[in-house]
């Protein structure tokens, strides 16, 4: 039996070196068992304990020396069916708790929370957009958008524009150099490029994600998750929309 799948269901790693060496040595004293599996004594009854918890080992007295045995196989399906029926349970728990819930965590506003991405997972940062507008029910967002990144960060979501016009999400965009094309609900103003090491901002619902490129000239990014953030960079915004 491989161990890789004793740990799939809960084991600790030594809990399944004591089991599967139960299996292989049939009932044993914790000194065979420690010295079978290289662990210390200590280690092992720890691990025994855990398996006796569980039902899944017994002991018995010998020569007044415990020995282990290990239960019928089926024991390890009844573990399985106990930890399944205890998460239907904590769900249930959760789904009545849920509106609490939400409540400690929308009362957690004011903290920023920052998510990093890679050249890996940038894309991430559009799905979220997308996601976060149509939840939100505020179906426009801004951008600075800057020529050089636009490239990077839409080559691995090339329908971006096609999926933003399907779900009905408006974008305003000051395009600081060269700026894209329109592709509908859309408005773009111009800003002259300033920067050598420009920024590209995407301004969104409760949102705020920054996205430049490292030394290898790939986009990477962070986003971050805070309403007052947002809003001050969504006042910053519109204000210098109305300027150009």
């Amino acid at each position: 039996m491989d161990i890789s799948l004793l740990k799939k269901i809960g084991f600790p790693d030594k809990s399944a070196d004591v089991y599967l060496a139960l299996l292989q040595l049939g009932p044993s004293s914790v000194r065979v068992l420690a010295e079978f599996c290289d662990l210390n004594r200590g280690s092992t009854y720890d691990a025994l304990k855990w398996l006796q918890d569980r039902e899944l080992v017994s002991f018995y007295k010998k020569a007044s020396k415990q020995h282990f045995v290990v239960e019928h196989p089926e024991k390890l399906k009844q573990l399985i069916e106990k930890e399944q029926e205890g998460l239907m349970s904590a769900q249930k728990e959760i789904d009545r708790s849920m509106s609490e819930l939400l409540a400690v965590y929308n009362a957690g506003g004011n903290r920023p929370v920052a998510r990093y991405f890679t050249p890996d997972t940038i894309m991430r940062i559009l799905t979220d957009v997308l996601d976060t507008c149509e939840v939100s029910g505020e179906l426009m967002y801004r951008v600075y958008s800057v020529d050089g990144l636009r490239e990077q960060l839409y080559k691995d979501f090339p329908t971006f524009s096609d999926a933003r016009i399907g779900k009905g999400i408006a974008v305003r965009a000051i395009a600081i150099g060269e700026g894209g094309e329109l592709r509908g609900l859309d408005e773009r103003k111009y800003m002259k490029a300033s920067s050598t090491t420009p920024t590209y901002i995407i301004i969104y619902p409760g949102k705020t994600a920054y996205i430049s490129l490292n030394a290898k000239q790939e986009a990477v990014g962070v986003m971050i998750e805070n309403i007052g953030i947002s809003e001050t960079q969504k006042g910053i915004f519109d204000t210098l929309w109305e300027t150009l």
